[in-house]
């Protein structure tokens, strides 16, 4: 099992971005949770609507909105386990997330590929998917393998399957895919039970986790919603990541985005909790600002940077493993 450092210990003198203080921080989640119980979410599957109003959701059947008291919210953030073991095929690839380890993995999806041998640049095929995760394999500073591409020679209704098929072909670390639709969360845990020798031995070594986004402007849509339900009652670890843009689908300003952001995960980690008690689920962000010049997310610029270090120290405030993109 592999153990990263520590981020910022005192006693190694490492690294540590501290962007808020614990008043600010608590200051962003008491105006979350403002937004969960007064707005609210737009849930789109209805056993998720059913599971948050059995909780005590308040229910808005034909806006399909759910108004989250703020009990339900923190009683989630207590079940959520600290500390989320991504397990690989090999016992010695496992990597452990908890409070301030860092670990590194590739980012994905890309679409396109120079090929390495004819320099011509075409879409990304399932071979280049394979050849990708063969690379990654090798390389020690990564810890574990997103799909690094998407599979765009094949039916985009099974692509994410492919996708799959090629990553757990060709390495031995652990892999987190986004299954992007609840069938495909089925036939992916399907998969990997498969490769670990059944549903019971994948719960104990869950050698697979699902990344799934809200939509943001708060939204969990209908695929969202089954990635995670599927997930979670498999034991597979889930990572909720919002990917709002301040400036576009968020607020302007980094404290407004932070609580739309941070609203959209919690609803997310809500559900899952409620579907499953302690289930393993990951506070993720690929939130960054839209460049207002060209209207697309400026990834890789210094409010990136800022939006990635404030989503580190909210996933720390309510303990729990965070994912954050960076560039």
């Amino acid at each position: 099992m592999r153990r990263n450092p520590y981020a910022g210990s005192r006693k190694s003198g490492g690294f540590r971005l501290e962007v808020f203080t614990d008043d600010e921080l608590r200051e962003i989640h008491l105006a979350t949770l403002e937004v969960l119980s007064r707005t609210g979410v737009f849930v789109e599957d209805e056993e998720a609507l059913e599971i948050l109003a059995g909780a005590g959701a308040d229910i808005d059947r034909e806006r399909r909105v759910a108004r989250l008291p703020a009990h339900i919210v923190e009683q989630a953030l207590r079940t959520a386990p600290p500390k989320v073991v991504l397990c690989g095929r090999a016992p010695e690839r496992d990597v452990v997330l908890e409070d301030g380890r860092v670990g590194f993995t590739n980012f994905g999806e890309g679409i396109q590929v120079v090929d390495p041998y004819t320099g011509e640049l075409h879409e990304s095929r399932k071979q280049d998917v394979a050849d990708c995760t063969r690379l990654i394999d090798a390389l020690d500073e990564i810890d574990v393998v997103e799909r690094p591409l998407g599979a765009h020679d094949v039916h985009p209704d099974t692509a994410a399957l492919h996708n799959a098929e090629a990553i757990f072909s060709n390495t031995t670390k652990h892999a987190t895919i986004g299954p992007l639709t609840g069938f495909c969360a089925r036939k992916m845990i399907d998969m990997a039970a498969a490769i670990a020798g059944g549903r019971e031995q994948l719960r104990r070594r869950p050698l697979l986790s699902f990344l799934t986004c809200p939509v943001s402007p708060l939204k969990l849509v209908a695929d969202c919603c089954r990635i995670i339900i599927e997930g979670v009652r498999a034991g597979i670890p889930v990572n909720v990541l919002s990917m709002a843009m301040a400036g576009g689908s968020a607020p302007v300003n980094l404290a407004g985005t932070l609580v739309e952001h941070n609203a959209e995960v919690l609803a997310g980690i809500t559900l899952a909790q409620l579907t499953a008690p302690g289930a393993p689920v990951i506070y993720g962000s690929s939130t960054t600002a839209m460049d207002l010049r060209f209207a697309s997310a400026s990834v890789g610029s210094p409010e990136c940077g800022m939006i990635g270090a404030g989503v580190a120290c909210l996933a720390r405030y309510y303990l729990l493993p965070s994912w954050v993109a960076g560039a």
